[in-house]
């Protein structure tokens, strides 16, 4: 027999979430090696996040099954009111699995998902938003221009040809689009010759100005164009999130980026902060006997084991 009456229907209101999601993916399984600063690189991101954003959101973080101290981290602030939603997975599901309960789940009218491991600059979602409210049938919207596989938005240059007006050049300058590429271990000498080879495509469209592009790493969407892809069913944790660029591009949604950097991929360190990304080509000097590709391959297939031996 119960016992009273529930308190809860005493309550006449709940609260509204915000217009905007913004949902934040993290994986630590463990803090050493690869991940040794993976923890000190997550606390960037979220505050830089929220410093000045532009516009109010709620924060969604779905953690897939993060070591102790990364989760304590997270649960801490929730605890102080910095994330409004928090899911913590015992068991990594893949950045698919992840995916389908984060972009299903998220309570807000606009998501902008990002991996843990974005550096934020100032207005990064307002920019981004002005331009997915101004554009149509925009599929996907990334905080930072680089040079993305062509193959991967034709239908926005055959939008923009035929509706806007579109520009071939380097509108993207060369500093912005090595600092990005530096960033995910390449080198100043590879990307001289790729610089050289390819351009941009600058479209603008209301007095809005946009770089042709976007990518699964960091993007804002409306909600409702995002969930015709749901279910995302991938065998692998990682390797095969292009599905997400390749279907938008398929289904003829525009794939838009802002037209200057407001986002920055600090990869697995902090090093970018430190200012330590000129200091590559020393580094890489020095260390070229373990890029030696037989001694590469040992090395790799010997932490691949282990790493699966713990945590596959």
């Amino acid at each position: 027999m119960r016992k009273g009456q529930n308190p809860a229907k005493s309550v006449k209101t709940v609260a509204k979430p915000e217009r905007i999601t913004v949902a934040v993916l993290t994986y630590l399984p463990f803090l050493s090696g690869f991940y040794e600063e993976g923890l000190d690189v997550l606390k960037a991101s979220l505050e830089s996040m929220r410093k000045d954003a532009g516009l109010p959101f709620d924060l969604m973080v779905f953690d897939n099954g993060s070591c102790a101290e990364a989760r304590d981290y997270l649960i801490a602030e929730k605890e102080a009111r910095n994330i409004q939603y928090l899911l913590l997975s015992e068991k990594n599901v893949g950045k698919g699995g992840a995916w389908n309960m984060i972009l299903a789940g998220a309570p807000g009218e606009i998501i902008a998902y990002a991996d843990s491991d974005i550096l934020y600059y100032p207005k990064w979602l307002s920019r981004s938003v002005e331009i997915l409210e101004t554009f149509p049938n925009v599929g996907m919207v990334t905080a930072r221009p680089y040079r993305t596989p062509p193959a991967f938005y034709t239908s926005t240059l055959e939008w923009a040809k035929e509706n806007a007006t579109i520009e071939e050049g380097d509108f993207i300058p060369w500093e912005t689009f090595l600092e990005f590429n530096l960033s995910l271990g390449q080198t100043e000498e590879e990307n001289v010759k790729v610089y050289k080879e390819t351009s941009d495509w600058q479209v603008a469209h209301n007095g809005v100005k946009a770089i042709a592009g976007a990518s699964h790493w960091q993007f804002t969407a409306y909600k409702s164009t995002l969930q015709p892809f749901l279910p995302f069913d991938m065998s692998r944790p990682m390797g095969q999130v292009r599905q997400l660029d390749e279907r938008m591009n398929e289904k003829g949604l525009l794939r838009l980026m802002v037209s200057d950097p407001l986002v920055m991929n600090l990869s697995n360190t902090l090093g970018y902060l430190r200012g330590e990304m000129g200091q590559k080509k020393v580094e890489k000097k020095s260390a070229s006997i373990w890029q030696f590709a037989p001694i590469k391959k040992v090395l790799l297939a010997i932490y691949n084991w282990i790493f699966k031996q713990y945590y596959g």
